[in-house]
């Protein structure tokens, strides 16, 4: 079995996080930076690297770099919205849309 590399980068020209699999472009979550806020609205996978577990990396690795710049998470995307709702370290660093 070979170890891959993955990695999430923050590409702010495009307004999004992308998830890397040894190098290469495999997913990202769109957001729309909003004052204090990141708004997740869309998060894929392309289907060459389905069932590999990037959208759980994607997700914890957006996240964390939201956390870590101290903003506030608004996931409107409904697969973000479903990992902060398992992850509870979110819990505190949440605004839920209306």
């Amino acid at each position: 079995m070979t170890d891959h590399t993955k990695q999430v980068v923050r590409n702010d020209d495009k307004n999004r996080y992308e998830v890397l699999l040894d190098g290469e472009l495999a997913g990202f979550a769109a957001y729309t930076p909003r004052g204090d806020q990141v708004v997740f609205t869309h998060t894929e996978i392309d289907g060459a690297f389905a069932g590999k577990g990037l959208g759980k990396v994607l997700a914890a690795g957006a996240l964390d770099d939201v956390v870590a710049r101290e903003l506030v998470i608004v996931p409107v995307c409904p697969f973000i919205a479903g990992f902060v709702r398992k992850n509870e370290q979110y819990d505190g660093h949440v605004k839920w849309p209306e």
